[in-house]
């Protein structure tokens, strides 16, 4: 056992120094998801994202002697001016405008199709605009919702309003776990991979296996190596962002940890079957990608899959870094824990142990069967 832990030892340090001594590899998995983070930061600043557009023609804010009208203070909506009624009806047709307005004229267009187009016609109302609409002359009365509250907006009962607190969650919150996730991805699967391959192609592994190393030895220094790097690159950028943006966390920076740690392990077994055996740099490559590709579209990285056909939801659980991402946004978002998410946790176990038994198993020195 000492004799295993002191080659253990040996090629985990060799690999850690390799990593570390190259600069540039080291400042692109730091320096990337930083990027990613300032870049989302910068786009999606503000009081939040428009969610409605509206068209405006003859625009009355164009001219500073005549008063805006307050639903043109309406958050959450974005105006256009235009100058030109074919063009914006055009654009109506196409739903790309939810609604067009005359505020000269009290007329306003609405696209009975568009889905978005009953609710900003409500707020409309609400704002005691007199319009026509088929020829006849419709006046509602109502408190315009300043604030962007649309279902306030759309009530018309005497209701009794409750008010609760909480802190809005932003998409640099709710995108964060898929960035971290991504580059966890990439720093596993080529991290692991693509250097057995290219230790095989170099002869490294030949000369390896002429010496008392094992196969055993060898592989668990890979993976505790890299297992190492990234959780300690993630934690940094983690760190070092939230520093700067206070991220939204509800759960537990533990469970967080042991989310990580799983989804991270996963990759890397995934990464190890996947080399376990070529001696191309340009096959593994392509495998690699083949692998990250679906990936990075289908495990909720950027955008959420709640909605989408079923068999696209069944076909992402199939992937390790989906159960990564949820459970870590879960962990975050929703203050989960890992009783909570323990779908996620057997799932990841299990996809462990498969991939680093085939990896184990099919694992050649030299490749090609040898």
């Amino acid at each position: 056992m000492k004799v295993f832990f002191t080659r253990f030892y040996a090629i985990l340090k060799a690999r850690n120094l390799e990593f570390f001594r190259d600069r540039s590899s080291l400042a692109w998995s730091v320096i990337f998801p930083v990027l990613l983070l300032v870049g989302f930061a910068v786009v999606f600043s503000g009081d939040g994202k428009d969610v409605y557009k509206v068209g405006v023609l003859n625009s009355e804010s164009s001219s500073p002697s005549v008063q805006p009208h307050p639903f043109l203070q309406t958050k959450y909506i974005e105006f256009v001016d235009y100058r030109d009624p074919k063009k914006a009806l055009s654009k109506l047709h196409q739903h790309r405008l939810d609604l067009l307005v005359d505020f000269e004229k009290h007329q306003y267009w609405l696209n009975e199709s568009s889905p978005n187009g009953y609710f900003v016609e409500k707020l409309l109302m609400a704002s005691s605009l007199k319009v026509e609409k088929d020829g006849s002359n419709t006046s509602v009365d109502g408190e315009l919702d300043s604030n962007g509250k649309t279902l306030k907006a759309l009530t018309t009962e005497n209701w009794q309003q409750q008010t609760v607190d909480g802190r809005q969650i932003r998409y640099l919150d709710w995108v964060l776990p898929g960035i971290l996730g991504m580059n966890m991805m990439f720093s596993c699967l080529f991290g692991v991979g693509y250097v057995i391959v290219r230790y095989r192609k170099n002869m490294v592994l030949k000369r390896l296996n002429a010496t008392p190393v094992t196969a055993l030895e060898f592989l668990t220094a890979q993976i505790v190596s890299r297992l190492m790097i990234v959780m300690f690159l993630s934690s940094m950028v983690f760190i070092g962002c939230d520093l700067l943006f206070d991220f939204y966390m509800l759960g537990s920076y533990l469970d967080l940890i042991v989310i990580a740690a799983l989804g991270a392990f996963a990759l890397i077994s995934l990464g190890l079957m996947i080399a376990s055996r070529s001696r191309s740099e340009e096959l593994t490559g392509g495998l690699l990608n083949l692998a990250t590709w679906p990936m990075m579209i289908l495990s909720g990285v950027w955008f959420s899959l709640e909605g989408s056909p079923e068999f696209i939801q069944t076909i992402s659980m199939a992937l390790p870094l989906t159960h990564l991402v949820e459970g870590a946004r879960a962990i975050m978002t929703e203050g989960a824990s890992l009783m909570d998410i323990k779908h996620h946790v057997f799932t990841l176990l299990g996809m462990i142990v498969v991939f680093l038994t085939a990896g184990t198993l099919l694992f050649r020195w030299e490749g090609d069967g040898r």
